[in-house]
């Protein structure tokens, strides 16, 4: 499992200026601790200067049953989050997204959530024509970083009616290519990277930038001229793209 050091080292960069992905309070990150639990970024600490002590160490029981309760209104979501830390006496607060977190991890080879809100990312999420703008992959190594296909979220409130959302993507996404997906886009709202390790979860971000700057560039400059199906398939079997993005991966 990522240790704290780890998820703290993810934390200062995605929150650096170089990283344009979150200023101030924005954005959060968790990362599995055991089978029971995991730490979340604290409520309104900003990533690139929080410490150890900023992250709360929140169990899955207390939280996951938000999913499926019709009555999670704000006062038993704040009481599900309350409830569910392992350290009472931690003054921090939980995410508001904590519970979308809970969700994630939960899924099977996921270790590490970051959730981020990227300047170029964002200038293509809040387009009208943000699905067709992010669909598809234009490059290599967009493919072997952030998988075949992305998973797309219409805007929803942050919290538990956006957790469910996600996690519907997420399962139509498995469903439709047999595999979890790396990168999620929200409308309106920002990016989030699903990743074994901390360096992966990075990684992607990174990725996720580079491929909207390019796709910002390339309309500027006459439209997007996306990779055929056959060649993402054909890129993201290939040995040796898989070789490579273990290698870099594995920190």
């Amino acid at each position: 499992m990522p240790s704290l050091a780890d998820l703290l080292a993810l934390a200062h960069a995605l929150g650096a200026p170089a990283a344009d992905a979150a200023i101030l309070g924005e954005g959060n990150i968790s990362a599995r601790h055991d089978a029971a639990s995991f730490h979340v970024k604290g409520s309104g600490c900003a990533l690139g200067t929080m410490t150890a002590d900023d992250f709360v160490h929140v169990r899955f029981a207390e939280l996951l049953p938000l999913l499926d309760d019709p009555a999670a209104d704000l006062a038993r979501v704040g009481a599900a989050y309350a409830a569910a830390k392992v350290d009472p006496a931690q003054p921090r607060r939980p995410s508001v997204e904590t519970v979308l977190h809970a969700a994630l991890l939960n899924y099977p080879t996921v270790a590490v959530v970051a959730h981020t809100h990227p300047t170029a990312v964002n200038s293509l999420t809040c387009s009208p024509r943000w699905r067709e703008l992010l669909a598809g992959r234009l490059f290599p190594d967009e493919a072997v970083v952030l998988g075949r296909d992305s998973v797309f979220v219409d805007y929803e409130d942050p919290g538990v009616v956006l957790a469910r959302a996600i996690r519907s993507g997420v399962d139509a996404y498995r469903a439709r290519h047999g595999e979890l997906p790396k990168a999620i886009y929200m409308q309106n709202h920002g990016f989030i990277a699903l990743a074994a390790t901390h360096t992966e979860a990075g990684n992607i971000t990174a990725m996720a930038v580079k491929a909207a700057r390019i796709r910002l560039g390339a309309l500027a400059a006459g439209g997007l001229n996306l990779l055929p199906a056959a060649v993402i398939d054909h890129l993201v079997a290939r040995p040796d793209e898989q070789f490579r993005a273990r290698s870099l991966t594995s920190r």
